[in-house]
């Protein structure tokens, strides 16, 4: 199983299979281990032991990583959670400028980026709410954020402008 794993702004591919672990195409020897139920985990990375705290952050696919005392947000998607971001959170032209439009009605609940921020594809850019579900819209591809359209607490319409994205660093 293939998975995208982003921390602290850095995507890899990590791929789990019978034969082993790869980390974007390179075998690295890994193993995770820990008890059922419990949120503390010990991997083992090339032979040394780290002692981490998962918990899940919210929102699908994040989470919430307590490792040798540093606090991190990490988000795990595996293929078909992947494909099923990048449908909901896709990102449409619109004239010169990319923008991300709400796929359903909803109440925005948190909005994870700035004016002049610049994202990568995948990076969750606003948290809807529709259905009693949380839904976390994400970036298709890299650009800057131009504007913000929406606040926590806004309604949205299917179709709504939420973020507009440009081409270009800063």
């Amino acid at each position: 199983m293939k998975y995208a794993v982003e921390i602290a702004g850095r995507v890899v591919t990590v791929e789990v299979t019978q034969a082993g672990v790869t980390v974007d195409g390179r075998p690295v020897a890994a193993r995770l281990d820990g008890r059922p139920g419990e949120p503390v985990r010990w991997l083992v990375l090339d032979g040394r032991s780290f002692g981490i705290v998962a918990v899940p952050g919210g929102a699908r696919g994040r989470w919430r990583l307590h490792a040798g005392g540093e606090r991190l947000e990490a988000f795990v998607l595996d293929e078909r959670a992947r494909a099923i971001q990048a449908l909901v959170g896709r990102v449409a032209l619109e004239g010169a400028a990319l923008s991300l439009r709400a796929p359903m009605p909803g109440l925005v609940l948190r909005v994870l980026v700035a004016e002049g921020e610049q994202v990568h594809p995948g990076r969750p850019l606003v948290v809807i709410e529709a259905m009693k579900m949380e839904n976390e819209l994400r970036a298709a591809g890299a650009g800057l954020v131009r504007r913000v359209l929406v606040a926590p607490g806004d309604a949205v319409e299917k179709g709504a402008l939420l973020v507009e994205l440009g081409p270009g660093a800063r």
